[in-house]
């Protein structure tokens, strides 16, 4: 939450205040988002484990007083108002531009990711995932590579951030609570850990549960029942538990992990019994 805060703020700014096209302010966000990173990774990375999500949960903190008091760049509590975003001539920040623009860069990142993964930087982090120790005596340099790891999805996240921006169009730092980090975590949970695929199948069925999760109660209550409006927060804040403790229980592979088993007992049928 504290990148995407970090993201949302650099594109507002440069849009709002210095006039800049959302062609280069989406990207500076980004940029903004991974300079900070380094803040962050280069005294964190040697921790691990508890220590580690301890720290990272401190910086969005952090974050959100810096946001605050450093009212002069960020407009502070105020938020900003973020409007003026055209992309050849066309208003970005609804419809059909919007969902281009958020598809296109989806795209583009998952390309990204995709390419990066078979070089030999995306090799050096499968090998500290799989097994860090194993990696070191190797001779790859595991707080090079972790700080690289944690530049490069920082930067990801602040692009992120600047489409939400675009998105919900007035910006405080309101928004960026710990549930959107909770909601980052349940989608790789869900979709599968280590997998691009996985990810964005994770998005997508995060994103798809708060309507399931309307529709079912519309059929078990009144529509437009009061229950509902009055704790659906709270009622999401369940189902995404409930979920991810399912899934860490049943499948802790994810959504990802479904569609191998479903694709290799397929790929086998009527053998795969």
């Amino acid at each position: 939450a504290g990148f995407l805060a970090v993201g949302a703020y650099g594109n507002a700014v440069l849009l709002v205040d210095y006039g800049w096209p959302v062609w280069l302010s989406l990207p500076a966000g980004g940029l903004v988002a991974a300079a900070i990173s380094l803040l962050v990774g280069i005294p964190s990375l040697r921790l691990k484990g508890l220590y580690l999500a301890i720290t990272t949960l401190a910086f969005a903190f952090i974050i959100s007083h810096v946001i605050l008091y450093a009212e002069p760049i960020t407009h502070g509590p105020n938020g900003i108002f973020v409007n003026g975003a055209k992309l050849f001539g066309l208003n970005v920040q609804k419809g059909a531009p919007l969902y281009y623009l958020a598809l296109g860069v989806t795209v583009l990142v998952v390309l990204m990711v995709l390419n990066i993964q078979r070089t030999r930087i995306g090799r050096a982090w499968l090998a500290i995932r799989d097994h860090d120790i194993a990696a070191k005596a190797m001779g790859i340099e595991l707080t090079r590579y972790k700080l690289l790891a944690f530049v490069m999805s920082s930067f990801i996240v602040g692009i992120a951030g600047g489409l939400m921006s675009l998105q919900i169009r007035f910006i405080n730092i309101d928004v960026f609570a710990l549930i959107l980090s909770i909601e980052a975590l349940a989608i790789i949970i869900l979709g599968g850990l280590g997998s691009v695929a996985g990810a964005v199948l994770g998005a997508v069925f995060l994103t798809l549960l708060p309507e399931a999760i309307r529709i079912f109660f519309n059929l078990i209550l009144e529509p437009g029942s009061a229950f509902y409006s009055t704790y659906v927060y709270e009622i999401r804040g369940v189902a995404y538990g409930a979920v991810i403790v399912a899934f860490l229980r049943f499948k802790p592979d994810g959504l990802i992990g479904l569609w191998r088993d479903q694709k290799k007992f397929w790929s086998n049928w009527p053998l795969a019994y």
